[in-house]
């Protein structure tokens, strides 16, 4: 049976990288195997995550995103900027809207090059994060690591920005190895759908509010850059009073500018795009296509 080459575009966004597969115009098996066959560094292409696009009746696009071991999530910031970016380069438009598993999300082109993608409200209630059990008060949830009567890390918030988030909050994000802690906390009992885990450091001076951010991505591990996260981070700060309602939040991979939006409490994340090339995947891949 002959097949066609699947085309595919490598993207990112502040170095959190994506594959981009296009099946609005390339009809192909969506599994794991393929998933995990693709976002491989060593034999694939490697992807933080793998994006696909498809048709949709009420957007621009539906988006779908796959971590990189195969598994199915609701939101990533970063992939909706680099999704917006395409559709504004096809249609000529300043607005898009892209249906995603978490929602509908609308983007919006600046003239500095940068995406402002409207991720909505957050969810801070325990049953929506979701927790295992309840907590009255998400701004500080029964969860560490270390020691009972002395904890490396303690008493983080959680939220649902389209997607589960623990944050930590430091005075230095090499308090303990995230490489090692994420993976554990992931996958605790009270975390039943496991959840991204940050640590973040929040520091406020005459140039405005900042959080220093690192993320360890549910299913995708240590990352440069995580939207949601940045997201998640802000607004668990802003209810804290630990910053105001717009702050820049610093990843490893660069700055994302959040603001919470006060009149209607949606999340406004700017940041950018970047491509890295584009081509056909190999001939490896060539049994997935329909």
């Amino acid at each position: 049976m002959t097949h066609s080459p699947l085309h595919f575009r490598k993207m990112n966004g502040l170095g959190n990288d994506f594959v981009v597969l296009d099946h609005r115009t390339n009809g192909f098996k969506m599994t794991n195997e393929l998933t995990r066959a693709i976002a491989n560094r060593e034999t694939g292409i490697g992807c933080d995550q793998l994006i696909v696009m498809r048709k949709s009746q009420i957007a621009d696009t539906q988006m779908r995103i796959y971590n990189n071991q195969g598994g199915e999530v609701e939101s990533c910031g970063n992939a909706t900027r680099c999704i917006a970016d395409i559709l504004f380069k096809e249609t000529g438009k300043d607005t898009v809207l892209i249906d995603t598993k978490g929602g509908l999300l609308i983007a919006t082109s600046n003239d500095d090059g940068t995406v402002t993608v409207d991720m909505g409200t957050p969810k801070f209630g325990w049953e929506d994060i979701p927790l295992a059990e309840e907590f009255y008060d998400t701004t500080g949830i029964e969860l560490q690591i270390g020691p009972i009567d002395d904890p490396i890390i303690h008493t983080p918030s959680a939220v649902n920005v389209g997607n589960p988030h623990i944050i930590f909050w430091v005075d230095d994000l090499e308090v303990t190895d995230l490489s090692r802690t994420g993976p554990l906390l992931e996958h605790h009992p009270i975390l039943p759908q496991g959840a991204n885990i940050s640590l973040a450091k929040v520091t406020r001076g005459d140039d405005g509010d900042h959080i220093d951010l690192k993320v360890w991505e549910r299913g995708a591990g240590l990352t440069r850059a995580c939207g949601t996260g940045a997201c998640a981070a802000a607004v668990a700060a802003a209810r804290k009073e630990l910053t105001g309602r717009k702050v820049t939040v610093t990843l490893p991979g660069g700055d994302l500018f959040i603001e919470w939006r006060e009149h209607d409490d949606h999340i406004m994340m700017s940041g950018p795009v970047a491509y890295e090339f584009e081509g056909m995947l190999p001939e490896q891949f060539a049994s997935f296509v329909d």
